[in-house]
């Protein structure tokens, strides 16, 4: 019973935390907590990610996985996005979904940085 409450607290943040980084920067209010939310996911995928040897790596994903290896599950992608796509029924080429996530985070990123630097100087 843990696990399965475990693995569906991991859907639900994992799930915020991608949402709160795409769309976050969208509400002034919002903002600055996304700065950090980004900053704190850059960290992780680059600096953890080095040092974990695995550039993209995501700790939340990493628990998720061992909370659903725990529960049977087997052959899970390298990817929580590449995941959800699967459960909605896509199935893209790995690769494709890397692509367009490693593109997408950094437009995210100089969003992020354009929309603290117009606010500052407002």
């Amino acid at each position: 019973m843990i696990l399965l409450l475990l693995d569906i607290f991991f859907y639900a943040l994992h799930l915020v935390v991608t949402g709160f980084n795409l769309f976050g920067w969208i509400p002034k209010a919002t903002r600055r907590v996304h700065r950090w939310c980004v900053g704190i996911t850059a960290f992780c995928w680059i600096g953890a990610g080095l040092w974990v040897g695995n550039i993209g790596y995501c700790p939340l994903t990493d628990w998720h996985w061992q909370v659903k290896y725990a529960r049977g599950a087997e052959y899970l992608p390298s990817s929580f996005i590449t995941l959800m796509l699967n459960h909605a029924g896509f199935y893209p080429p790995h690769d494709l979904v890397d692509l367009i996530v490693g593109l997408t985070f950094p437009a995210i990123v100089l969003l992020t940085l354009f929309f603290w630097r117009r606010d500052r100087t407002l």
